[in-house]
């Protein structure tokens, strides 16, 4: 049982996506992220205001259940299945990422200038945020749904606007990170 609680190789998870994509398959059901939140705009009355709110979000609480146990899922595997809270990066990218002024590289999971509360403290870090968090939000109803809609359901059931979409995603993060990741920090 000492396998149950380290983490797990992708040839175990990744089987465990697939048979998990397949049993939505089977059932009729679509996978996505994003469409939680059109679901919880419309538990919250959102449909009284804005038409694309209005739908009978009862269908989707499945698809609440399965975000809330990603969220249970991912604070079992924070707390109780990592090893070390560091990743193994490049020392190239160690590098690149000190010089961009990312002290925290190579030293903890995830960047404590970006992922921390001091980002509330700058005007900039909201600004960031706010345009992110536009730009995600139009990205994933212009494309009709999120990475993992896209990536993991979409891709799988061989939709090609999905390949299509999966695609402008690699490619607005590869401008992201070389072009204008650098500019803003």
């Amino acid at each position: 049982m000492d396998w149950l609680f380290k983490p797990w190789q992708w040839y175990i998870s990744g089987p465990l996506i697939a048979l998990t994509l397949f049993l939505l398959l089977i059932i009729g059901k679509r996978f996505g992220m994003s469409s939680n939140l059109r679901t919880l705009c419309s538990i919250g009355g959102a449909g009284k205001n804005v038409s694309f709110f209005n739908f009978d979000w009862k269908s989707q609480r499945w698809n609440l259940i399965i975000a809330f146990g990603v969220i249970i899922g991912g604070f079992i595997a924070t707390n109780f299945l990592t090893e070390t809270s560091v990743v193994n990066l490049n020392p190239d990218v160690v590098m690149d990422l000190r010089n961009l002024g990312f002290e925290s590289a190579g030293k903890t999971y995830m960047p404590t200038e970006l992922f921390s509360n001091s980002v509330f403290g700058s005007f900039k870090g909201i600004l960031i945020l706010v345009i992110g968090g536009f730009l995600i939000g139009f990205g994933a109803r212009y494309a009709g749904g999120c990475t993992s809609g896209h990536a993991i359901s979409g891709l799988s059931n061989l939709q090609v606007p999905s390949l299509i979409a999966v695609i402008g995603f690699f490619i607005g993060g590869l401008v992201m990170v070389h072009f204008l990741f650098p500019l803003i920090f």
